[in-house]
């Protein structure tokens, strides 16, 4: 396996979890990952954010406030909903991923009240929801519940990188 710095969008596009964890591996830490938002302007007009720092650098790109129900980029090209992150994957030629949030039963949620941070029901971090992001071709998922879905995840053997995250 070709170290991560070494590898090319066509690499990224046929890389099975395990492979993309060692071409990680094999470049000796020096992977930067970068989160942007898509709900927001683009820093540069019809580019997306995303675009935007993979042409700084960045390896491999985190959607946060990502909603797989009604999934929105800004500056991207028209895009059928369900080809929203292979379209972002193919404009960067990056490995591309989402976060999908924690809300604890019965329990009111703690992120903030701004209408646009608010949690809807597509960043949940939900069985349904990740199955939803694995469709869309998202090759990671970062959440921070990995404990409470550690049965699920030994079952569905889904075939992307988990991040225990924030």
């Amino acid at each position: 396996m070709k170290r991560f710095l070494d590898c090319t969008a066509s690499d990224f596009e046929t890389m099975s979890k395990d492979e993309l964890l060692e071409s990680i591996a094999s470049s000796e830490g020096r992977i930067l990952v970068c989160e942007t938002i898509g709900t927001i302007m683009p820093m540069l007009g019809d580019v997306t954010n995303a675009e935007f720092v993979a042409s700084m650098g960045a390896d491999i790109i985190l959607l946060n406030i990502f909603d797989v129900n009604n999934p929105v980029i800004q500056g991207l090209p028209e895009t059928e909903p369900e080809n929203v992150i292979r379209k972002v994957k193919e404009l960067t030629g990056r490995p591309v991923g989402i976060n999908l949030e924690p809300l604890e039963q019965d329990v009111e949620s703690t992120v903030d009240t701004i209408e646009m941070w608010q949690l809807s029901s597509g960043r949940q971090a939900t069985l349904e929801n990740a199955k939803k992001a694995v469709e869309m071709g998202v090759d990671f998922i970062t959440t921070n519940i990995l404990e409470r879905i550690k049965e699920v995840l030994e079952k569905e053997k889904p075939d992307i990188v988990v991040v225990h995250g924030d």
